[in-house]
């Protein structure tokens, strides 16, 4: 990795510049270019050392947002997966040792929009998910401190 990577990695992760210009500030900072520092975030997404650049919102702020699970027959997992990954709502997926094996968060501008994301993964796939709305919150600190 580049002498630059553990700065951008790490310092970034809290304390984004929340400016017209995001990445010509952190180029600022690093003595680097406004492309330079863009073209070294899009590598580390292209080798999916990051997956994505965006701000975490608390829960019920703005929005709807729900955790879900389907049980899922274990050879038809990756179809699934790929079809429940398809829509621009849903954040991310995994797989659990569980009968209830595919779990994925949603995020939806309504309510609405979100049971009907859920309807169109139960039309999609012939599955049906539970939906599992967050009853009460907890401070998760998203952030990995990296070194190397």
């Amino acid at each position: 990795m580049f002498s630059t990577d553990k700065k951008l990695l790490n310092d970034y992760q809290r304390d984004f510049p929340l400016v017209p210009r995001p990445y010509a500030e952190i180029g600022k900072q690093l003595g680097l270019s406004e492309g330079e520092v863009i073209d070294d975030f899009s590598r580390h997404q292209e080798n999916k050392t990051i997956s994505r650049i965006g701000a975490v919102v608390k829960n019920g702020t703005i929005g709807a947002s729900t955790l879900a699970a389907m049980k899922v027959p274990q050879e038809k997992l990756v179809d699934i997966a790929k079809i429940v990954s398809s829509f621009d709502e849903v954040n991310h997926n995994y797989e659990r040792e569980h009968s209830f094996n595919l779990w994925f968060v949603i995020t939806a501008p309504s309510e609405a929009r979100l049971q009907e994301v859920l309807n169109e993964i139960k039309n999609k796939t012939g599955i049906s998910a539970i939906n599992l709305p967050m009853v009460q919150d907890y401070h998760l600190d998203l952030g990995f401190k990296l070194s190397w």
